[in-house]
């Protein structure tokens, strides 16, 4: 195991900062950073569905939003919906499906809009991250929260939450894995793969990212007892 260019083992996960409640007009919201990738989440709702051929009786529904503000990186990004953030949008919704409960909310939905304001790697998952804390400050009901994290292979070597400057070695071709989980279960609500691993090297990133979900996990949450905290010396 090799000492990585900013210092870290494989093992280790950029600085990590997460504030619950940053965004008052919100029902929910979070603000979590992850090195210099940060991200900005809001909720609103549960509210009525619109247009009506939308609605679920059973259930509400959840909608996620995924935007990369355009000063968030020095690359080309033009301001609007790209066919990456509709990608994007879809897999963070998948991600966060599982642990949320809408069965008391039938016909409405739940807004969630991420805003990426600064990008240098793991941007997924810092919005997943935001999202899980701001779900849970709009009260809405969740049997966990969802961490997130990215594997990648460094010289075949696989190392936990690759920065930029790893992430655009080899000519832009690092093999990237970012992966989701409920901690309660140990359920992986999210894995995907930019660039190629055999089979066992994926199988051993799901055991190697473990500890580091579970940081995040702790920050998530620790976010969200400063809020109540907040909440009760007001």
């Amino acid at each position: 195991m090799t000492k990585r260019h900013d210092g870290r083992s494989n093992l280790d996960v950029r600085k990590l900062q997460a504030k619950a409640g940053v965004i008052k007009k919100a029902d929910g919201s979070a603000y979590f950073k992850i090195g210099n990738t940060a991200a900005y989440a809001a909720v609103y709702g549960p509210r009525e569905l619109h247009p009506k051929f939308m609605q679920n009786p059973r259930t509400g529904i959840l909608r996620c939003s995924y935007n990369m503000l355009p000063f968030s990186t020095t690359e080309r990004n033009r301001p609007g919906p790209s066919r990456r953030s509709k990608e994007l949008s879809l897999v963070t919704q998948k991600a966060l499906l599982p642990v949320v409960d809408l069965s008391e909310y039938p016909n409405a939905v739940v807004d969630v809009f991420i805003e990426l304001s600064e990008t240098d790697a793991g941007s997924r998952c810092a919005g997943i991250c935001a999202a899980a804390i701001a779900l849970a400050d709009a009260g809405i009901t969740m049997k966990d929260l969802v961490p997130a994290v990215s594997v990648g292979l460094i010289n075949n070597e696989l190392v936990v939450d690759l920065d930029g400057e790893e992430e655009h070695m080899n000519e832009n071709e690092t093999p990237d894995v970012p992966i989701a989980m409920i901690p309660s279960t140990g359920e992986y609500t999210l894995l995907q793969m930019d660039g190629i691993m055999t089979k066992d090297q994926v199988l051993e990133a799901l055991t190697l990212v473990k500890p580091a979900l579970q940081e995040i996990l702790k920050v998530q949450k620790q976010a969200l007892k400063d809020r109540f905290s907040e909440g009760e010396q007001k």
